[in-house]
């Protein structure tokens, strides 16, 4: 089968960003000049999927208006002669068909992706969260998905990470079956260094089969509480083959103030208007700090 459908989880508050998330959605905080979530979106699209359903939460309208249309703006724009920027953001509501489902109550990243079941149906679908990004040669979504239409099977997308750093992560433990793709054992939620089977930690990228469902609704409350995703994955990497793909890229996580303002510089750096500036400000402002 073809995955014709993303999921997208966004409900969370963005408690580690406040007071600025006090009113706005993390998810809308911007990278330059682009919002987080349109970044996500745009990743989906470049992968051949338009059929997006953001899963939201209380303080989240932002993110449903900005996918609509703004008529006001666009007449403002036209009367201006501001064609550049009307054509930005008539793209933005162009990019798909974004659809919108509340979590009413935040009980975890389970829960959330079990919010989009009746969307999904019994199709295989994708997830990417809402607050990782990844500047590949190829979108890191397409790279899974030609793993999926190989096998036929629920893929998630790895990254290696410092041994040290395993403790922050859902572990990987596989084998190797390529340079790349790995037929997974279990999932290991944030081992001890020792205990750590390998060091190739769950990126924030999915594509799964549809008894992911059943499984979400087999998972008893995990850590905080919470239903978390990666119990759900190992009830069904129990029952049938499941795959890692160690993806071309590097993954940014814009859920903390520091990879926030990290991400910012990598992706100013890659901006031919930008990019020469900026990496004059930054050399003085490490000579100025030494």
């Amino acid at each position: 089968m073809k995955v014709k459908k993303a999921v997208i989880p966004a409900a969370g508050f963005g408690t580690r960003f406040l007071p600025a998330s006090k009113s706005q959605p993390k998810e809308m905080l911007p990278i330059v000049d682009t919002p987080v979530i349109q970044y996500v979106v745009e990743e989906a699209v470049a992968s051949g999927i338009t059929d997006i359903l953001m899963v939201i939460g209380k303080g989240k309208r932002a993110i449903e208006e900005h996918f609509d249309r703004n008529f006001e703006l666009e007449s403002e724009l036209r009367e201006k002669n501001k064609q550049a920027e009307l054509e930005t953001i008539l793209h933005i509501s162009n990019l798909a068909d974004v659809h919108f489902v509340w979590q009413k109550e935040l009980n975890g990243l389970g829960d959330a992706i079990y919010c989009a079941r009746h969307h999904v149906g019994r199709e295989p679908f994708a997830v990417l969260l809402g607050d990782t990004l990844v500047q590949s040669p190829s979108p890191v979504t397409r790279q899974l998905l030609s793993v999926f239409d190989r096998y036929q099977e629920s893929v998630v997308a790895l990254e290696e990470v410092e041994k040290s750093r395993v403790t922050r992560y859902g572990i990987m433990d596989g084998k190797c079956i390529t340079d790349s793709v790995y037929l997974v054992k279990d999932f290991i939620e944030k081992p001890s260094v020792e205990e750590a089977p390998s060091n190739l930690a769950i990126a924030g990228r999915y594509v799964l089969t549809p008894d992911i469902f059943d499984h979400i609704a087999n998972t008893k409350r995990g850590k905080n509480d919470e239903i978390q995703l990666t119990d759900a994955l190992r009830l069904q990497v129990a029952e049938r083959a499941f795959y890692g793909l160690r993806f071309d890229g590097r993954r940014h996580d814009v859920g903390n103030k520091l990879d926030f303002i990290k991400t910012n510089i990598a992706f100013a750096l890659q901006r031919d208007d930008m990019r020469e500036d900026l990496v004059e400000y930054l050399k003085e402002t490490v000579e100025q700090s030494v």
